[in-house]
């Protein structure tokens, strides 16, 4: 599995967001960010996950941090997806897959014996310098934003 490891400098990316946005790891340079990868948008556990962040918002601003879901669906699904659940976050669309493949999120998964490529679910907590500061890999839905914000405020606060 390649991706990027804690302490190794965040791939650059630049994407469509929903709301006909784009998303790019320069723009958010100086705070921190929160990258979670998921499979796919209004799927029982994309969507308790979009929830969880969703619900966490605030907290995750008042930290500093941006929040951005990442999938290979359509813009157009994310804002479905997005007005669906009244979610209140940013949804990058990596149709061509440049994203995932860069942080290594693209992987054969196996369901029923099928093998096929997919989203393996992950987040990476890139911190204001442009480094990654934690990965999770394999996510496992509950709680999950709750452990990324605790770890966001572990993150040292830089002072000018």
């Amino acid at each position: 599995m390649s991706g990027p490891a804690e302490g190794d400098r965040a791939p650059d990316f630049d994407m469509p967001t929903d709301g006909g946005a784009r998303v790019r790891l320069t723009d958010l340079a100086g705070k921190p960010l929160v990258l979670y990868f998921y499979p796919k948008d209004d799927t029982p556990g994309c969507t308790r996950e979009a929830q969880e962040f969703s619900s966490l918002a605030a907290e995750f601003a008042r930290a500093g941090a941006a929040v951005v879901g990442v999938s290979r669906d359509t813009a157009k699904k994310h804002d479905r997806f997005k007005a669906k659940y009244d979610l209140n976050l940013t949804l990058g669309a990596d149709e061509e897959g440049l994203v995932t493949e860069a942080y290594g999120v693209w992987v054969e998964k196996s369901m029923y014996g099928r093998k096929y490529m997919g989203i393996e679910r992950a987040t990476f907590l890139i911190g204001p310098d442009g480094r990654v500061a934690r990965v999770w890999r394999k996510v496992s839905v509950p709680n999950h934003a709750q452990e990324v914000l605790d770890a966001l405020q572990q993150l040292p606060v830089k002072h000018a």
